[in-house]
């Protein structure tokens, strides 16, 4: 009897992505067949049951699938903009300096704690659309703009509820140490109190956070109120991730490391060490090129150290107000390869593989594998080198999310 499928997609080139492929794990004459919203066949057409059916078969006329992209790193949700920054950076303030003043993360969280729930997902749903439109089909969603415990609450909730208004994966972090609010009166320690207290139990408890991030550097916390947030996040069965190395080297990567992170991302001032500790503990590199050039930074991530160590490596947009208002994981690719050096296959891996494994997903998403979701990007390209070497261009044919 022929097997049956709900869909097929015939005529295709793959690029499968999987870490046991050579470079992309190109096939050229491919097919992908799905049931019940998850891959049952992808693979050379000469491996394909001849007599195979499905009620639907998709002709992708040679075009290139890749596995659905992860952007693995955004702030997506919030309130207002930061487009008067950006004017004063350009008369030469530095981001430091806008910080200190009351302007950078705590402008937002001020906009931020005025909107209701509704307002925050209508604002972040065309950034969301603009993603989905390149081919995103799963994305993590940072809080970080409430540094209180309902509006912190909401901002992941809008985060959720965007997951439900948009055939895509939204995975949240919850990133109450990201700033220090006006009300803590310059008492780090305590606020860091607040935060494993109150705010994490109350969230953990709500179902609201797949993760917890912290913002350790000299303009945020330290390795020690750092490490309390990430024992009690650890405490509650949440994994954790950090944004580190950012501005500076406190050791951010290594402490990350300890605790076994999912991730440790930006890492402009990562050295040697911490490169090791990472490959050691499994915790992948997110570059995030969209701050590095918004903020003119200098100092590039050590892609060669993370190369030699084997840490693996992925790329995400950080799409916030203020340090990289960014909506496209195409640019980004490109921004990596220009600015970072990162090679064609690091790029895609960075978006498919590597994003799916810094949000602890690569057992459902990433590669084009059976048993994973049918989560696809379907292109108009010749070679996939196309996706990382265009700027401003979005050839993406056709997007599929769940086999849908």
């Amino acid at each position: 009897m022929a097997e049956r499928f709900d869909r097929i997609w015939h005529n295709a080139r793959l690029a499968l992505m999987r870490q046991d492929t050579a470079d992309l794990g190109a096939v050229e004459d491919g097919v992908i067949a799905a049931r019940d919203g998850r891959i049952v066949f992808a693979g050379p057409r000469a491996d394909f049951p001849s007599d195979a059916d499905a009620p639907q078969r998709i002709d992708c006329a040679g075009r290139w699938i890749t596995p659905g992209l992860v952007d693995c790193h955004t702030h997506l949700v919030y309130g207002g903009n930061r487009a008067h920054e950006f004017e004063l950076r350009l008369k030469g303030a530095s981001y430091e300096e806008i910080a200190r003043a009351g302007g950078g993360i705590v402008s937002t969280v001020a906009a931020t704690r005025k909107a209701g729930e509704a307002e925050l997902v209508a604002g972040a749903l065309p950034r969301l659309d603009a993603l989905i439109a390149e081919g995103v089909t799963t994305i993590e969603i940072k809080s970080g703009y409430g540094l209180d415990t309902g509006t912190e609450m909401r901002q992941l909730a809008a985060a959720r509820a965007l997951g439900r208004d948009r055939k895509v994966t939204v995975k949240t972090s919850f990133l109450g140490a990201h700033a220090l609010p006006p009300e803590a009166g310059g008492d780090k320690d305590r606020y860091i109190d607040l935060v494993c207290r109150e705010m994490l139990p109350a969230i953990a408890k709500a179902g609201l956070a797949d993760a917890v991030d912290a913002f350790m550097e000299g303009i945020a916390f330290s390795g020690e109120q750092t490490a309390r947030v990430f024992e009690a996040a650890t405490a509650l069965g949440l994994p954790v991730k950090l944004h580190a190395d950012q501005l500076s080297n406190l050791g951010g990567a290594a402490l990350a490391a300890q605790f076994s992170a999912l991730s440790a991302d930006h890492l402009e001032h990562t050295d040697a060490a911490g490169a090791a500790a990472m490959a050691k503990a499994g915790t992948v590199a997110v570059l995030l090129p969209g701050a590095f050039y918004f903020i003119r930074e200098t100092q590039k991530p050590p892609v060669e150290l993370f190369r030699t160590h084997g840490v693996n490596i992925a790329l995400a947009t950080d799409c916030n107000p203020g340090s990289s208002p960014l909506t496209s994981l195409l640019l980004a690719m490109n921004m990596g390869a220009t600015l970072f050096r990162m090679t064609v296959a690091e790029c895609l891996a960075g978006v498919t593989r590597e994003g799916a494994r810094a949000l602890g997903v690569l057992a459902e998403t990433g590669t084009l594998e059976v048993g994973k979701w049918c989560d696809l990007a379907i292109w108009d390209i010749e070679r996939p080198a196309e996706l990382v070497y265009r700027i401003g261009f979005n050839p993406l044919h056709a997007r599929v999310w769940r086999g849908q």
